[in-house]
């Protein structure tokens, strides 16, 4: 079975593009695109884990967040998916060297 966690939109302590703001959907999606690329340069992808970006309908609007999915039945996606969402590696809290000049477009 696939399922997914959520991961969030940006690195823990960044700020992000908000809903209702001015091209808020270009710029939302750049930023998770980028996060991606982030979390990968620390936790690649194991055979059956993977990152994508992920629309999520609210009263205020869609918002965007990263999420890991993964193979309940492959151990090592699993584990994978886990390290990613807890951060096992202390990366994700701010943009690392790759993005401290962040453009959103």
């Amino acid at each position: 079975m696939i399922d997914h966690l959520y991961i969030g939109a940006v690195p823990a302590e960044e700020d992000c593009a908000q809903v209702g703001t001015d091209n808020y959907a270009t710029r939302a999606r750049a930023e998770c695109r980028r996060f991606i690329a982030q979390i990968l340069r620390h936790y690649p992808e194991p055979e059956n884990g993977w990152l994508q970006v992920k629309s999520c309908p609210h009263d205020f609007g869609t918002y965007y967040e990263v999420i890991a999915c993964y193979d309940t039945s492959d151990e090592e996606a699993t584990r994978w998916a886990f390290d990613v969402e807890g951060d096992e590696k202390d990366v994700l809290k701010v943009w690392d060297d790759h993005f401290t000049q962040l453009e959103l477009f």
